[in-house]
């Protein structure tokens, strides 16, 4: 693991910031198109043409995988965190609002805290259990969009299930990112991944059909330029960098920007509002992952 230094906070903030307007660029175009999976396609097609150029430019060449197991590691990260997680996504936001599902995927932290424990790189606390709890009463208080019982009563619709989709597939990301990081720049795993799970997305929007990019409205290409631009080339590669810097489970705190930051983003542009329950669900979520993933209970 790398020193971080001030630069490695505040591009984890901007991934964060780029992360939430994600949201909002994803609501935009499941609203607007039938058939998403062709802007995906382009948005990583777009990052990994961006990020070869700055490859380019920095170094003079665009580095690559050498060995097997690194491209086997691209894979799993275009698979989890571009093929999966979008599928996921954009039809997700055909059904619940970009505030309630940045505030679902808040959880992620816990889940990779979880996850982390399971494969004996953290110890489970007291603390980390309770935080674990309330980030769960949280959770599922926004996905039954207010009431927390409404998962036992059969309520929560397919949008809340595939938004949850969407934590499970970030978590197994992060866990690859950081094995990819150990060899790898972040240049050059955001690259590839990006290049790779835009093939698979593309394919998959072939086979769905109704791909007329030339009808597409301007509010649809400047999402799909913002999301290939700023959610992908910029933050995927800062957030990875993050990983390496300073660990999957401390970087992945910086997550809990993300629902903020998507909240006030889609009151601005979206005129979105929550209720107070699905607010307070989501303060539960941000507080129960700050217990889980404190410093002080990982130095402890």
């Amino acid at each position: 693991m790398q020193q971080a230094g001030a630069a490695t906070y505040v591009k984890l903030i901007g991934a964060m910031f780029m992360w939430g307007g994600t949201w909002i660029a994803g609501r935009v175009i499941a609203q607007e198109l039938v058939a998403p999976l062709a802007a995906p396609a382009i948005r990583f097609l777009l990052a990994g043409i961006v990020l070869a150029a700055v490859a380019l430019a920095a170094e003079g060449r665009i580095p690559r995988p050498q060995t097997g197991a690194e491209w086997g590691i691209v894979c799993g990260l275009a698979l989890t965190g571009i093929f999966l997680y979008a599928l996921c996504f954009f039809y997700g936001l055909k059904h619940i609002t970009a505030g309630r599902g940045a505030l679902v995927v808040a959880l992620t932290p816990v889940l990779v805290a979880l996850g982390a424990w399971f494969l004996g790189q953290e110890r489970m606390t007291p603390v980390r259990l309770t935080g674990i709890a309330i980030a769960m009463l949280g959770c599922l208080t926004v996905v039954g969009n207010g009431s927390p019982l409404a998962l036992l009563h059969g309520a929560v619709g397919v949008g809340e299930w595939l938004i949850l989709g969407c934590a499970l597939c970030w978590t197994a990301y992060t866990f690859i990112g950081r094995q990819a990081t150990q060899s790898l720049s972040p240049l050059a795993a955001t690259l590839y991944a990006s290049l790779i799970g835009s093939l698979l997305i593309g394919i998959t929007a072939l086979l769905q059909g109704d791909t007329r990019i030339a009808e597409w409205s301007w509010r649809v290409w400047t999402s799909v330029l913002f999301l290939a631009i700023g959610g992908t080339a910029f933050a995927f590669t800062w957030f990875a960098d993050g990983v390496r810097r300073l660990g999957a489970a401390k970087a992945s705190v910086f997550v809990n920007l993300v629902p903020v930051f998507a909240v006030l983003q889609a009151a601005v542009l979206l005129d979105e509002r929550l209720g107070l329950a699905v607010l307070g669900g989501g303060l539960l979520v941000i507080a129960g992952v700050w217990l889980t993933t404190h410093p002080s209970e990982k130095a402890s």
